[in-house]
């Protein structure tokens, strides 16, 4: 007669572990697999982002939640969590387009996430003259369209100038002027954009802490190459305010026309 399998007193069978043992073994394999890709496809391919200010209205609101693509700029230190110093420069570099909408890590701490719009490359010259553009000392084109509704200043909503802006290369993309073309950044000097370098301004260009405003005045200067984070590609995501946790108002406050919207 075949000897029954013993069973000490924990209920353990000869013949292995518990089933407790053994559903808890594989829920943390699960979850570090799980773990892992997460952290690949975060470092090599995607990230989600989520925009907490209106420097880029109307192209990207506050409340949009985006995938910015790591691959397309190549990987630098700070293509991994937390930025770990482990190398220099990029691999597998490619250089960004004007008019990438682009997310970069502020260069004077190498930590905070900006987003903003690529202007200028290395070697141009970029001012700004009443309000209008000029990359090369030449006026970019812009096209009056409908207003756009927006908080002003003093956060009064308000309908306010907005222009259809078409830089060299072909690339067109909205704009808006809160206070026209009397801003305080509508007009400055000449910027000589340094080599591997490159010129970043909002699309809400009075209401932009961007390449016009130099580090030492709180602003973001010219981006080094190396501090690209990667490009913003598409919107998966948009709720209005920043309460995206509060599920129970999404069907009044998730902006639906807005999901899955490409970035340009």
């Amino acid at each position: 007669m075949t000897e029954p399998t013993k069973v000490d007193k924990k209920g353990a069978g000869s013949m292995g572990g518990t089933k407790e043992g053994n559903f808890f073994g594989e829920l943390v394999k699960v979850v570090v697999q799980a773990l892992l890709i997460a952290l690949v496809v975060r470092t090599l391919l995607f990230q989600p982002f989520n925009i907490p200010s209106g420097s880029m209205i109307p192209t990207l609101l506050i409340g949009d939640y985006l995938f910015v693509s790591k691959y397309a700029y190549g990987y630098s230190n700070h293509s991994l969590p937390f930025s770990p110093p482990l190398f220099q420069g990029r691999i597998l570099a490619s250089p960004p387009k004007r008019g990438d909408v682009i997310v970069f890590k502020l260069p004077r701490d190498g930590q905070t996430d900006y987003i903003k719009r690529v202007i200028g490359l290395p070697g141009d010259t970029i001012q700004m003259k009443e309000g209008r553009l000029y990359i090369n000392g030449v006026i970019v084109p812009r096209v009056p369209i409908a207003k756009v509704k927006t908080e002003d200043f003093f956060g009064r909503e308000r309908e306010v100038p907005t222009y259809e802006e078409t830089l060299p290369g072909g690339v067109s993309h909205r704009i808006i002027e809160i206070e026209g073309d009397t801003g305080f950044y509508d007009n400055t000097g000449v910027y000589k954009v340094p080599p591997n370098s490159y010129f970043m301004m909002g699309d809400n260009r009075d209401n932009s802490t961007d390449s016009r405003v130099p580090p030492s005045a709180g602003g973001v200067g010219y981006v080094p190459f190396k501090d690209l984070v990667g490009r913003a590609e598409v919107i998966f995501f948009s709720v209005k305010g920043e309460q995206a946790w509060q599920i129970w108002k999404w069907p009044w406050d998730v902006r639906w026309s807005r999901l899955f919207k490409h970035v340009k």
